[in-house]
Order: structure tokens, then sequence, then C-alpha cells
């Protein structure tokens, strides 16, 4: 059964989490993951638990009550279950060394320290002690987790580490990708995009031509951060796109996530870039960290995302006679199948669209808390597309 939100240690800190979700005061899949890791921290750095069961299940309620906070940022849920992936793997090992080490108890080793003075036959008990694991211990019902949270600890700062990273990790093949003379076209404002790009610009001297991504203008913002970097860039309208295809080398996209069966949710823009490289057959390459990869199906909308801005920025509301007959839809992300993209590049390699579904649940195959709101028909599909391991 799992625990109720206030009944776990640091709930104020989760709460405070999910009023900025729900206001949108958190905004970004990065920003939104890092906030979801340090919220994990300090709740198992709190929790009181004598079993990992117990753990666990603090950490999937909490996970829960985030992801329900705000279902768009998909970086909330991937963040709970590498942290869950990772509790497991620290807990596995730890089992495994107590129980070697209880194992070896009567070992030669063993019987040789019998002669050596007092005060190192008490170190080697102290060892002892300090790596074995005992579960629901009556006497003393915190050992466990006294034991168990220095791993835990270093298991969560692993997944900061890897976020505050992100970008240096992404870009650090961009030369291989980007060559000499070529002409690529972006679109929209990704750090992840940007960070490849100026890391790219210190081998090689290529052209950059940026979409101004109407109407929040993003591309603006990006033209100007290449430009001072010494890159040769360009800033076009998003209606000059599909003509200037044709001399384009490569189109580089960013992500805000990445789907199981490799499509996916990007600013808009990005679909009408991708179909226009598609007519050309120009390459399609995705940058995004592995914390935006999420076991997910676009089940929703086969064009759009669930995410819409404000439609006063497409259509004002001084055109008052027009605004009155006609709905005005402002999408803030487009889906991009998979079969419009070539390549995705992340803080672990290239992987094509089709093996995305296979890195996913080899990396995270505890997604626990999405598994539980899927269709029951859809998730033992995944199950049997899953790698087993």
């Amino acid at each position: 059964m799992a625990p109720e939100l206030h009944t776990i240690a640091g709930h104020r800190a989760v709460e405070t989490l999910v009023a900025k979700l729900r206001r949108r005061q958190v905004v970004g899949s990065r920003e939104a993951a890092l906030e979801t890791a340090l919220v994990l921290r300090q709740v198992v750095s709190k929790a009181r638990f004598t079993n990992i069961q117990q753990l666990i299940a603090v950490i999937r309620e909490v996970g829960r009550r985030l992801a329900e906070a705000q279902p768009k940022e998909h970086s909330v849920g991937n963040t709970v279950r590498r942290v869950l992936h990772n509790v497991r793997e620290e807990y596995n090992t730890a089992i495994k060394e107590s129980t070697a080490s209880s194992r070896n108890v009567y070992s030669i080793s063993k019987f040789v320290l019998q002669g050596q003075p007092r005060k190192h036959s008490a170190n080697a008990a102290k060892s002892d002690v300090r790596i074995t694991l005992k579960e629901n211990d009556p006497s003393d019902p915190d050992s466990f987790a006294r034991a168990l949270k220095p791993v835990l600890m270093e298991a969560i700062q692993d997944v900061l580490d890897e976020l505050e990273t992100v970008y240096d990790n992404v870009s650090k093949n961009a030369k291989d990708h980007i060559h000499s003379d070529e002409i690529i076209l972006t679109i929209g404002h990704s750090k992840t995009v940007e960070t490849f790009l100026k890391s790219a610009g210190h081998y090689r001297n290529y052209t950059v031509i940026v979409a101004e991504t109407a109407p929040s203008y993003q591309g603006h913002e990006m033209a100007r951060s290449l430009s001072a970097a010494g890159i040769s860039t360009f800033l076009v309208p998003d209606s000059s796109i599909f003509a200037i295809m044709s001399r384009v080398n490569k189109l580089i996209l960013g992500a805000h996530a990445v789907l199981a069966n490799g499509g996916l949710f990007g600013i808009t823009g990005s679909l009408l870039a991708a179909t226009a490289a598609r007519e050309h057959s120009t390459p399609v390459v995705v940058c995004a960290g592995q914390f935006k990869l999420t076991p997910l199906w676009n089940l929703y909308h086969e064009y759009g995302a669930l995410d819409f801005a404000d439609p006063s920025s497409v259509l004002g509301f001084e055109d008052g006679k027009l605004v009155e007959r006609v709905d005005v839809v402002n999408p803030y992300y487009d889906y991009v199948g998979p079969e419009l993209v070539d390549v995705f590049i992340t803080n672990d390699g290239d992987h094509p669209p089709s093996s995305v579904y296979r890195y996913v649940f080899a990396r995270d195959v505890c997604a626990c808390l999405i598994c539980a709101l899927m269709p029951p028909v859809l998730l033992l599909l995944l199950l049997f597309l899953a790698p087993i391991s």
C-alpha cells in the first residue's frame, strides 16, 4: 500500500515543487529534471525505512504526485524512473557484498587474523558490520537505512551530475557530425543545439540558418548567441524554410521529449522543417539528453502535443470581430514522427529512431510510474517488445 504524502519526510519540498509545476514556474525539460532530482534527494535523505520496498513505495508516491502535477513535463517521470533504477542497482550491489562478506567469516584470511593484535581484529569486525544489511531488524529498525543511505545519496548525485553536464556530453562529438562549408538549418532556441553548434564551431567553418520560430520568435535569441560566438548566422522567416531547404546540408533540431517509438515533441515549426527536409532528402539530426527519453508513445494527437500557448500572440484581441468567429490554436510543441528523423545524438552516443525503445527499456527497465497509467493492452505490447533483462 502506497504511503500518504503527508506522512513522508520532506513532503513540504514535494508540495512546493508540485505547486511550481502546476503554475508553470518550472518550465523546460532540464530544469524540471533537476528540481525533481533535488527533491528526491531530500526525501531519501530524510526517509525512515526498514526495507527496500518501503523506500521504493515512498519514491513512487512522490513521483506520482509530481507527474500528475504537470504531465506535459515528461522529464519529471523520466528522472523518477532513473532514480528508482539506480536505487535498485545500489541495493542489489550492497546485498551481494553483504552476502559475500558473511560467507567469508570463516575464511583463511579470517583465521590468520586471529593471531593479529586485538585492535586489528576490532577494526575488521567494524568493517564487517558496516557493510552488513539487515532488513526489518526489530532491535534496531533504523540500521538498514543508516547502512544504505550513503550509497543511495551517491546514486542520486550521479543523476544530478549527468543533468549538469548533459550539454557538454552531447556536444563532445559535434565535430564528427558537422563538416566544413556545410549549411546547417535549425529552429527555435534549444540550449542543447546551441552548445552542439558552438562546439563544432571550434573545429569547423560552417554557416547556420536559424528560423525565427513565430510567434515566440525564439530563433532571434539563438541567432544572436551563435553570431556572438563567431559563427556565420542568418535569420530567416519560417515561410522560407521550404524554399531554402534545397541548399541545406543538415537539419538539427532540439527536443522537449523523445518518445519510445522514435518520435519527439519539439518546438512549433519542427514538423514543418522535418517534412521539408524529407522532401529534399536532407538528413535530420536531433540533439537530446538521455533524461528526455521516455517510455511513452504519442497516444493523443497525430500532429501536435497537448501544450498550447497564449493564442493572442497569433490573433490579437484588437481584431474583435474575427476573434468571435474563429477558434485560435497556438500549439507550443509539434509531434515529429520517427519516419522524419535520421539519428538522435545523446550524451551516451548516437541512436537511430528504430532502437530508441530498446535503449529506453534497457536503461530504465522499471518504468513503473508510467506503466501504472497505461492501458493494459498497450502495456503488454510494450513488455513484449522490450528486451528481457
